[in-house]
């Protein structure tokens, strides 16, 4: 399944959940406390999502958008009723 996200890098905690925007298809926020430094923020960004979907994070790929805050991330075995109750918290 793939997910779009919007990154808030070196944020004050990791958390995935709410909607970005009214655009369709949704967006999910995904807020990691990592700095946008070397790919770190994309590295916690994997973990924060995989632990959201419950997955594994090798199930968890950056598609699109890996040098930007706006993100499409492929979720292997991921369950669309999780990506609901996470857009809407």
């Amino acid at each position: 399944m793939r997910v779009n996200v919007r990154v808030y890098p070196a944020a004050g905690r990791t958390e995935v959940g709410g909607r970005y925007g009214t655009t369709d298809p949704p967006v999910l926020i995904v807020r990691v406390n990592a700095p946008a430094v070397d790919g770190r923020a994309n590295v916690a960004v994997i973990e924060a999502v995989a632990k959201a979907f419950g997955v594994k994070r090798r199930e968890v790929d950056v598609v699109a958008g890996a040098s930007h805050r706006a993100k499409t991330l492929e979720v292997t075995g991921a369950d669309p009723a999780v990506l609901a109750l996470l857009l809407d918290p």
